[in-house]
């Protein structure tokens, strides 16, 4: 097979679950004898054409500032991306089998179906997310358009993939769709994770991920203090909510045993700090899947995270962690509960290798083929 993975940004050179996905398959297809291109903006250093692990880069254009302010993505630059992507595509699409692309930040799927209709190629789009009325929460009124292109991108002829059950029913819900989605989840890489060395000074609870409101640190953090424990507490992660964050976990009582890490550039840094963890706690209420708690899970650390209509974790948790309310006094009792030494009744290193990249890869390539034919 030869696939195009049309993407607003390339990992590792931008960071992201998206666009994670599409390295760590696309690397492993290259592997199984596949040729695999992406289509994005000029992030990597090198001419604008580059091969990285196997992949072929093509640049349409040079790398632009992604968010408008700290939390918002750049509305412009989606647009620009999309107008730059159908003749780059356009000019190179006899050479592919499939176009593949997550549907954030919507527009561009505009130019893959005019691409997949003027060469006859088959459109996948990944949906790590459906917002719907969320939007409204996001963004106020205004969430109205946004809710509104949500609608129209999934009524464009496509082949749908969801990396939750939870995530491909929201899909099926929306407005006047072929409800075809093909769950696909996310994966980690099981060795990787198992083979780090555990960080020297590392913490026995950790959060990892980006400081914005529906992460809910700020109820970890007072859950946390609450806790008749000596343990110390590691936030790893930035974002709009750094400061508050900061301020707030410097009004409390248990302030000497938090701290905050920042963003750690190095992937490797953040499992070091997870092997040396006891417990993971993600009180996240929005997880389209959860990387993090499978990565905490091959870790071997006690995962706790929160039971909410908005968020997966509980769908890739299974019974090898602990599912709790995401309320302060909930998360208080369970943290206390796994500190005690109550472990979940399934093995989370076992729940985690089910969902190692190199299976997630394999069953991709399948669905692909099946596409294909």
């Amino acid at each position: 097979m030869d696939i195009a993975f049309l993407t607003p940004v390339v990992y590792p050179f931008v960071k992201g679950g998206a666009e994670k996905r599409i390295y760590e398959i696309g690397h492993r297809l290259v592997d199984r004898g596949h040729s695999v291109t992406i289509y994005s903006r000029h992030w990597w250093e090198g001419s604008e054409n580059k091969t990285y692990e196997g992949m072929q880069l093509r640049s349409i254009g040079p790398a632009p500032e992604l968010y408008a302010d700290e939390d918002r993505r750049s509305i412009s630059s989606a647009v620009k991306f999309t107008a730059r992507l159908v003749p780059a595509i356009t000019r190179h699409g006899d050479d592919h089998d499939l176009f593949v692309t997550p549907v954030a930040p919507y527009f561009h799927v505009m130019s893959g179906r005019l691409a997949s209709l003027f060469q006859k190629t088959p459109l996948v789009v990944t949906w790590h997310e459906v917002w719907n009325d969320y939007w409204y929460d996001y963004m106020g009124k205004p969430g109205a358009i946004g809710k509104a292109v949500e609608h129209l991108i999934s009524n464009i002829p496509h082949h749908a993939v969801a990396p939750s059950e939870m995530t491909a029913e929201k899909f099926r819900n929306l407005p006047g769709i072929n409800p075809d989605v093909r769950v696909i989840p996310n994966g980690i890489d099981t060795e990787r994770v198992q083979t780090t060395a555990p960080a020297p000074e590392g913490f026995e609870i950790l959060f990892a991920g980006r400081l914005i409101e529906d992460k809910n640190v700020d109820l970890l953090l007072d859950a946390f203090n609450r806790v008749d424990t000596n343990a110390t507490l590691g936030v790893i992660g930035d974002g709009p909510q750094y400061d508050v964050l900061r301020n707030h976990a410097d009004s409390l009582d248990s302030s000497n045993r938090i701290e905050f890490l920042g963003f750690l550039e190095e992937y490797s840094d953040v499992l070091a700090h997870m092997r040396a963890a006891e417990l993971f706690v993600s009180p996240s209420i929005r997880e389209g899947f959860g990387i993090t708690l499978l990565e905490a899970m091959a870790a071997d650390c006690t995962v706790v995270t929160v039971d909410h209509q908005f968020s997966a974790g509980s769908e890739v948790v299974g019974d090898a962690g602990f599912v709790t309310q995401p309320i302060v006094h909930e998360i208080t009792q369970t943290i206390e509960q796994a500190l005690d030494g109550d472990r979940p009744p399934a093995d989370p290193v076992s729940r985690a290798k089910e969902f190692d990249w190199d299976k997630i890869a394999i069953d991709t390539e399948q669905y692909f083929e099946d596409i294909i034919k």
